[in-house]
């Protein structure tokens, strides 16, 4: 074939391939960045084309080309589990006009608005269901299958899915402000913060590049002058070691990993604000927890009912019914251990004392009911019960009657997520508490791989605590901190990792932390931590693997050992290899 035709065929075949990258390579150098990968592919491949490896020139650029469509289908695969959570995205809501129901922007819907979801539709804004009876499903703000049962007075919140009934909603959030667009603003934003060993990939590329290209210039000059090499052999060893020296693996496989570990929590009901907080997780060696809404389910219960002179059934009903027009939650706990039809026809002059106790006339007897401070008040001897919890005592006509212990249930899980945790090496497992020593000391004795307790906190004790427990971390080692309340916003910030207790939980407390688990389940914490532990094993494998094949290859590249099409295969290879192993940080098991 004519040579200059076999020239252009090749051109047009290499342009065809390489148009791309030499664009992208032009572009850097106009902005300053002259020493990435793409400068690198093409000083290498128009070399080639000078010295007349015409194949090799086409087919490092072939090999690259499939290289970056591998890893373009690696990133797609990565950022659907991601990109899954932007359906979550309501796009109307509905609300009565002129006996009418239309659909509106939920940006538009103010707080305090009445507005109707019907079956199959998402709810588009937080709020408390007036009226109707359903299931939503809640997979895609917390990954559970199951769906939840909601009624009158029950809390619902946007993206999730009304299933059956029609549901009459008062919104209490704005869109801006609903648990959605918080959740959507979290991920979005999840890719800002850089771990360090991101930033150590900058480092690495802005000092590696420029020696190797200094290397090549060096290894194609100094032997052709100094030891009469032949120039033609000694520059195809130079633009090989160039060609194997692209950083790719290292560029695109870390990011990468970070990328997959973020989204495989994601897909389980994890958010992950960055990169930096994942791998703080990994260092985990102290957790501290808050303990209502955290390890207990923040619901009271009756626990026992200890009367004096009286049955315990007559005992709770009159309490019952004394308290029956309190909205505290104690009030709710009391009817729902009655679990009879609360008649409040038979009370009648309810009075209340705000943060002590309440007095009604129940069937004609005067009946009080409240804490230590209101019996004092009333002149009535008492005794508080052995049991922890919150005392609620009795007295009718003036006659001190009992009392009822109502307390917060630990959550199913807490005791197996913290023999997980103590599993993966986790040293210290602290409470940390508002409530009082007794009740502290219970949760304590139910769970007692904690290590320690601290009770009767303020949230500026929980603060000097943590800090306290900071300073005795072992070298490289992070402490995180796990609450649910606004009270734990302060806590929270100072941790190295704050986690929050539910994206369900307090918007301050979401706001504050560094990661949210949306499930409410306290083994979702020993989950992160493996995830996190997962990912930052997959992204070390990767650097080890990756610099050190390129050091091999670097140097039989130099001595000539390696061809341009085994450097380029090599390279490609690595980086492949490197990119289906952060793909493993999606699964998730």
């Amino acid at each position: 074939m004519n040579p200059y035709l076999k020239l252009a065929i090749v051109l047009v075949i290499y342009l065809a391939l390489g148009w791309k990258i030499i664009l992208t390579a032009i572009k850097n150098i106009f902005r300053g960045e002259i020493f990435d990968e793409n400068f690198l592919m093409v000083v290498a491949t128009i070399g080639a084309l000078c010295v007349g490896e015409y194949e090799e020139a086409i087919l490092v650029m072939l090999l690259y080309r499939v290289g970056e469509f591998l890893q373009d289908k690696a990133v797609d695969k990565s950022r659907k589990s991601i990109s899954d959570l932007m359906d979550i995205r309501p796009d109307y809501a509905n609300i009565e006009q002129n006996g009418e129901w239309i659909k509106t922007d939920p940006a538009s819907v103010a707080v305090g608005t009445t507005i109707f979801v019907k079956p199959g539709e998402r709810i588009p804004l937080d709020g408390v269901v007036l009226e109707g009876n359903s299931r939503v499903d809640t997979a895609a703000l917390t990954g559970e299958s199951l769906p939840v049962d909601v009624s009158e007075g029950t809390e619902v919140h946007s993206g999730t899915i009304n299933l059956d009934g029609v549901l009459r909603i008062r919104t209490t959030a704005t869109s801006e402000d609903s648990t959605a667009s918080r959740i959507l603003d979290l991920v979005e934003n999840a890719a800002a913060s850089r771990a360090n060993s991101e930033k150590f990939i900058t480092k690495f590329a802005r000092y590696y590049t420029p020696i190797v290209c200094g290397l090549a210039v060096l290894l194609a000059v100094i032997p052709p002058l100094l030891f009469h090499g032949v120039w033609a052999d000694w520059i195809h060893r130079a633009l090989s070691f160039l060609v194997v020296s692209c950083p790719c693996a290292l560029v695109i496989s870390i990011p990468l990993g970070f990328f997959g570990g973020i989204g495989g929590a994601s897909a389980k009901g994890i958010l992950i604000k960055g990169g930096n907080y994942l791998e703080a997780l990994s260092k985990a060696d102290t957790i501290a927890f808050d303990k209502t809404g955290t390890l207990t389910k923040g619901v009271f219960k009756v626990i026992a009912v200890h009367p004096e002179g009286i049955s315990e059934e007559e005992l709770l009903e009159l309490a019952t019914l004394a308290e029956s027009f309190s909205n505290h939650p104690i009030a709710r706990s009391l009817a729902d251990e009655y679990g009879k039809h609360v008649d409040k026809s038979r009370v009648r002059d309810a009075k209340e004392t705000l943060g002590q106790g309440i007095t009604s006339v129940v069937d004609g007897k005067v009946v009080s009911c409240g804490s230590h401070k209101y019996m004092h008040t009333l002149n009535l001897e008492h005794e508080d019960c052995h049991i922890p919890g919150s005392n609620v005592h009795v007295a009718v006509d003036g006659v001190y009657a009992g009392h009822i212990v109502i307390s917060d249930e630990i959550k199913d899980e807490a005791g197996q997520a913290l023999k997980e945790l103590k599993e993966l090496g986790v040293s210290r497992l602290a409470l940390l508490t508002g409530d009082k020593e007794a009740m502290a000391k219970s949760v304590a004795e139910a769970l007692p791989d904690l290590t320690e307790y601290h009770a009767e906190l303020l949230p500026q004790d929980k603060v000097e605590i943590t800090k306290s427990m900071m300073k005795e971390l072992p070298a490289g080692r992070k402490m995180a901190f796990v609450g649910d309340g606004i009270n734990d916003a302060p806590v929270l910030t100072v941790a190295d990792v704050g986690i929050a207790m539910g994206g369900m939980g307090s918007a301050a407390a979401v706001e504050a932390a560094d990661i949210v688990l949306m499930n409410d389940k306290p083994t979702d914490i020993s989950l992160a931590v493996r995830i996190a532990r997962k990912t930052m094993g997959i992204i070390k494998q990767n650097i080890v693997f990756s610099i050190g094949i390129k050091i091999v290859v670097l140097i039989l590249a130099a001595f000539g050992i390696s061809s341009m099409i085994l450097a380029s295969f090599a390279d490609t290879g690595v980086c492949l290899l490197a990119i289906l192993n952060s793909m493993r940080a999606l699964r998730i098991k």
